[in-house]
């Protein structure tokens, strides 16, 4: 059994009450469920062989762990493999923010890019989404899967959260998946166990409130704000949002669930807004939280520099603010818009591996000389420089994989039942 500090059972156990405690210590006992989440615009024609998450379009449970590093079509982008309680998102925005119109959007903390991607997926087709992460390595990888999911108006930036602030750049929907003391992910990775510490949810909570701060300046009248952690304390949850709803003018959205979907509810005594917890061995997922927020009334100055970003845009005034980092335009890859752009090669398995790899790559004799797209199974994986003899790899050094083991055949993942 997994052996939890004593002040988090001590807390955790009088706020969930004994029946929901001991549910959730059950699942310690449990595999932790494998979800995967289907890139709509890289349809691969293969049936799941999993159960569908109920509460996520294209999103699937699988029966086991497959090793994904060995499948070319997951660094392809035809899938993400996201935790199924995050993906609660995809209900929200279907819910809440279906309009026919060009949203813009921010996603203030989003690295690694799992609710990032499932955002730019859900949004309206010609939205802009802006997945910004304030620390540098961790932005790298954001735009790494921001670049294999392959959607258009979708912008990676490496900024703190006043720097957006000071933008005035303004948006129609902002999700903050702020920093938390990861209580909910103590199943799953057991060094959050051992960093939790009270101190540390007090460090948490405080934080949060600044990074809201500086959010909340950034949405337009009428506009959704998505407060997610992945924590079960309420003074990281519960009291955060009543703070907002005193701080400012805004008013709790609520989100239609099914009951067999086991989505807990406030746990703060006093506190009946719509919230939504996941907790493991209740729900089918880790642990989450979310709250939606509509902002009623603009209690700040506004200002004739503030800017909607739209399709399109680049290097604004407003723009030229966000000076910081790495300011990715992040192109779309392997998009239909993209596909005629360079002769493409179907590769075998094992050229495709080589290829992740960064080795160099015999091409056809009849492979045209100068930049080609290498595919497998007709997803593209990447560019390659043929000179004849060989091709040069352009795939990033930074994104290869490092795996010697190679399996003599390819085994998909996304199987037919």
């Amino acid at each position: 059994m997994t052996e939890l500090p004593a002040e988090f059972t001590t807390y955790t156990r009088q706020l969930m009450g004994d029946e929901r405690f001991e549910r959730y210590l059950h699942s310690f006992e449990e595999e932790a469920p494998v979800s995967i989440r289907l890139n709509p615009r890289k349809p691969t024609g293969q049936p799941i062989d999993g159960e569908e998450v109920p509460w996520c379009r294209h999103a699937y449970y699988l029966k086991q762990r497959p090793n994904f590093t060995m499948d070319p079509l997951f660094h392809a982008g035809c899938y993400y493999v996201q935790e199924a309680s995050s993906m609660f998102l995809d209900e929200i925005v279907r819910q809440l923010s279906i309009f026919n119109f060009q949203l813009s959007t921010l996603d203030m903390c989003a690295a690694p890019g799992g609710k990032s991607t499932l955002l730019r997926s859900a949004l309206p087709e010609e939205s802009v989404l802006y997945s910004n992460e304030p620390i540098r390595n961790r932005a790298s990888i954001l735009a790494e899967n921001v670049q294999k999911w392959g959607y258009p108006n979708h912008i990676v930036t490496n900024n703190y959260p006043k720097d957006y602030r000071k933008s005035k750049l303004r948006f129609d929907i902002i999700l903050c998946d702020v920093p938390c003391s990861g209580e909910g992910m103590f199943r799953k990775d057991e060094a959050t166990i051992r960093e939790w510490s009270p101190q540390n949810v007090e460090k948490c909570w405080k934080l949060q409130r600044e990074i809201v701060a500086d959010a909340w300046e950034c949405l337009n009248e009428d506009g959704l704000f998505i407060y997610s952690t992945c924590t079960f304390n309420t003074k990281e949850n519960e009291e955060n949002i009543r703070w907002m709803l005193e701080e400012y003018d805004a008013k709790v959205l609520k989100v239609e669930t099914k009951p067999e979907w086991n989505i807990t509810g406030s746990l703060l005594e006093g506190f009946n807004e719509p919230v939504y917890r996941f907790i493991p061995g209740i729900s089918r997922g880790e642990g989450l939280f979310m709250c939606v927020l509509q902002k009623t009334s603009q209690n700040s100055s506004h200002s004739s520099e503030q800017v909607v970003p739209k399709a399109g845009m680049t290097r604004s005034k407003a723009w030229n603010k966000l000076f910081q980092g790495l300011e990715y335009i992040v192109p779309s890859v392997g998009t239909n818009e993209k596909k005629a752009s360079y002769p493409q090669v179907e590769l075998s398995y094992p050229q495709a591996m080589a290829y992740l790899r960064h080795e160099a790559l015999v091409l056809p004799e009849e492979t045209p000389r100068g930049l080609v797209e290498v595919c497998f199974l007709g997803h593209p994986l990447g560019l390659a420089k043929n000179i004849g003899n060989r091709a040069n790899n352009l795939y990033p050094k930074e994104w290869k994989i490092k795996t010697t083991y190679i399996p003599n055949e390819y085994e998909p993942i996304l199987k037919q039942i």
